[in-house]
């Protein structure tokens, strides 16, 4: 276990890497991606201080997913093992949970469900990433969660 110092851009693990970690935010702002075929990026979730972020694939196994820095960050470094995953158990469940309702309203919900949901449960995110970013999060073009904001607005 270590603490480490990234710089904004800096990518922490590759879609393909084996042996990957366990990234727990300290200080700064984390995503983890995947990129399709297309080279489209879909964002998985954001990582706030505070924030765990893994690949929640056995150790060995290749990554789905990229995981790197929005902004400058402190993260501490924590191998995956048996040990840390049975200590950590409310906190990975919760995820879980939080991942779960996130399908589903994905699935589901209008953009405006999905961007109040987003806020609620990002609301120190919001103001430090691009819109592009969160229409990735909630899977629809920037111009449509625009479009879908401003319809919102005026409805108030």
């Amino acid at each position: 276990m270590k603490t480490i110092t990234v710089k904004k851009g800096q990518i922490l693990q590759r879609q393909g890497d084996r042996d990957t970690k366990v990234f727990v935010v300290r200080k700064g702002l984390l995503r983890c991606y995947s990129i399709d075929e297309k080279g489209k990026e879909h964002i998985f979730l954001f990582g706030p201080e505070g924030s765990g972020i893994t690949d929640h694939l056995p150790p060995n196994a290749p990554a789905d997913l990229f995981v790197d820095a929005l902004e400058d960050s402190k993260v501490l470094v924590r191998e995956k093992t048996l040990a840390f995953a049975k200590r950590n158990t409310p906190k990975v469940l919760n995820r879980m949970m939080a991942l779960q309702q996130r399908v589903i309203m994905l699935m589901s919900s209008s953009i405006i469900e999905r961007y109040e949901h987003f806020i609620a449960t990002y609301p120190q995110v919001a103001e430090r990433i691009p819109q592009k970013m969160i229409a990735s999060y909630l899977g629809v073009t920037p111009e449509a969660l625009s479009k879908a904001k401003s319809k919102y607005l005026q409805s108030k």
